[in-house]
């Protein structure tokens, strides 16, 4: 199942890199990165068809989430210039060998963190169970929130920027009122929702893996510190920064 699932990623990655370079638009990845988890779904499912509680459960929690962040990514992303993160990896990149640095950076680099991040879900199907335990109920629930956080916030900041008397302003209600990023913080607490309806023994403990490193990535290296690197300056989001926190929803806290 596993080489299966490599290879199924593999192929779809390449495909994205073909679509990419035609494009001439590397950061159309991020539009892949939903859709890719959605594939690992059906890649597992549609080779077991089996019809177990828990992995009808997966398929439909990981097919709602990634079908969601697809579409929203794509809507914005498709027409859109090239993301200001890719120009400059182009530049550093130089003009020797760039279709291979690209791919290997770009695209295997996330085929690889999209994998690890995945192995909750191709586990599940690689290890058949008919149980569904009370924690497993507990990863639904953690999902729905994260899922609720991160659509909403998505939909509350993208109804900001529609209108025009907004243009230049932060937007620091709803959503985000509790957290400065929201939509990050609903990711992370999806995917540990996704872990726990993994989670069938003791001995699969090692999926911790995946939220760990989703959670990681977007705590520390590609979504939360790259926007606060963004308004850091700004004396609004320094007000903002004081009075809410910067991940976790605690009301009127700094810190994480």
């Amino acid at each position: 199942m596993y080489w299966l699932v490599a290879g199924t990623l593999l192929v779809y990655f390449v495909i994205w890199f073909i679509i990419s370079k035609i494009k001439q638009k590397y950061s159309l990845v991020d539009i892949a990165w939903g859709g890719g988890f959605v594939v690992v779904a059906w890649t597992g499912f549609l080779a077991t068809f089996s019809m177990t509680t828990q992995n009808i459960t997966m398929l439909i929690l990981v097919t709602i989430w990634g079908v969601r962040l697809f579409w929203h990514l794509a809507r914005r992303n498709w027409n859109k210039p090239e993301d200001y993160r890719y120009v400059n990896m182009r530049k550093r990149w130089g003009t020797s060998w760039v279709n291979v640095k690209a791919f290997l950076n770009v695209f295997v680099l996330q085929g690889v963190l999209l994998f690890i991040i995945a192995l909750p879900i191709t586990h599940t199907f690689a290890n058949e169970t008919i149980t569904f335990q009370w924690w497993q109920m507990v990863g639904i629930i953690l999902w729905l929130i994260g899922f609720i956080f991160e659509v909403g916030g998505d939909l509350q900041l993208e109804n900001f920027k529609k209108n025009s008397a907004n243009k230049g302003k932060l937007l620091t209600t709803g959503f985000w009122s509790l957290t400065r990023h929201p939509n990050y913080f609903g990711e992370a607490l999806s995917w540990w929702g996704v872990f726990l309806v993994a989670l069938t023994e003791i001995t699969d403990s090692w999926l911790l893996i995946s939220p760990a490193l989703i959670t990681l990535l977007l705590l520390f290296v590609s979504g939360v510190p790259l926007l606060e690197k963004k308004y850091q300056d700004r004396e609004d989001f320094k007000k903002y920064a004081k009075k809410t926190s910067k991940f976790f929803p605690i009301i009127g806290k700094k810190g994480l």
